[in-house]
């Protein structure tokens, strides 16, 4: 029995990625909670022809509680999105609160699930939810995860977008490590499978686009919304990761975690002089098993790999703080 819990079902991410849950027959349970809707999404989602059976719970009545209970895997989407001309500092001041009251129902009611946040700013929100299980002394860093996926998916679709040769991005593996904004993120071409062949200036330009991809969206929709269908897609590939590796099967994918607390973490947050850092991650039946080296990369991607260090030292900071007043 496997039970899912996914916090803001009736977002623009949660809706879309609660369909992908249900539709892929991985879970038993699916537990919806948002502020509006979810019991009425529930009851559509229940008409689809796989095995799990949906709820949906709103916040009256003890909804979260109810909706945490038992849960395995937690994914949080819950929050606003990123609008035209608001910088993640915007962001951050409404989601910080958000995020905070959501973990700490975590801690009191399944402090021992798998917990995925991709509520942004990532690079911030994480650790606010890393503090907020502190303080109940149910922290497991093995067990929470920054969703950042979709950089990852992002370094292989523009890359194959950029070679223009008809390759399919999934041909491409591509390493995607940092944070999970802007500057932050850092594709690591260098190290592609198979091997990328591009210009300084035509590769320089790819690795803006997985850098400010968002950006991309924000202007297309107009002011409508942010990334949302591939944000739901990159979300249910990960969760979909964390199942198989609760079923015995070898997963890695890259995550944005608390160095210290998983095997190999260390050696990297003494290194790097940060304590929270995307890398590959190796996945077990327990969560993360052990987080890799970032491995040789060029010239070019260790300067980029200083300034991502930088702003992620602010970001990291911005979140202790918050969670200290």
């Amino acid at each position: 029995m496997v039970k899912i819990t996914l916090v803001g079902a009736a977002g623009q991410i949660g809706t879309p990625l609660s369909l992908l849950c249900k539709t892929s027959d991985l879970f038993d349970e699916i537990s919806l909670y948002d502020l509006v809707h979810v019991p009425g999404i529930a009851t559509d989602l229940m008409h689809i022809d796989t095995r799990a059976n949906v709820t949906g719970y709103l916040a009256e009545d003890s909804g979260l509680k109810k909706a945490l209970t038992g849960a395995d895997i937690v994914v949080v989407t819950a929050g606003i999105a990123r609008k035209p001309g608001m910088t993640r500092d915007d962001l951050f001041k409404t989601n910080a609160s958000i995020i905070r009251d959501i973990f700490t129902s975590v801690a009191a009611t399944c402090p021992s699930a798998t917990c995925c946040v991709v509520t942004n700013p990532v690079n911030s929100t994480l650790p606010i939810a890393a503090e907020a299980l502190k303080k109940a002394g149910v922290f497991n860093p093995t067990r929470l995860f920054g969703v950042t996926t979709l950089d990852v998916v992002r370094a292989s679709t523009f890359v194959a977008h950029a070679l223009g040769n008809g390759a399919s991005p999934k041909d491409f593996k591509v390493p995607v490590v940092g944070g999970h904004s802007g500057a932050t993120i850092l594709p690591l071409y260098s190290q592609a499978e198979p091997p990328v062949n591009l210009s300084g200036e035509v590769l320089a330009g790819v690795i803006n686009r997985v850098q400010f991809g968002g950006d991309e969206i924000v202007k297309s929709k107009q002011g409508a919304g942010s990334a949302t269908t591939c944000m739901a897609y990159a979300g249910f590939r990960f969760v979909q990761g964390l199942v198989k590796a609760r079923n015995g099967e070898s997963v890695t994918e890259e995550a944005y975690v608390y160095l210290p607390g998983i095997v190999g973490g260390r050696e990297i947050a003494d290194q790097l002089g940060v304590d929270y850092f995307a890398v590959k991650v190796e996945f077990g039946r327990e969560g993360a098993n052990r987080a890799l080296p970032i491995g040789e990369i060029s010239g070019n991607e260790t300067k980029l790999l200083g300034v991502a260090v930088e702003e992620l030292k602010k970001n990291i900071a911005t979140a202790v703080e918050f969670m200290a007043l």
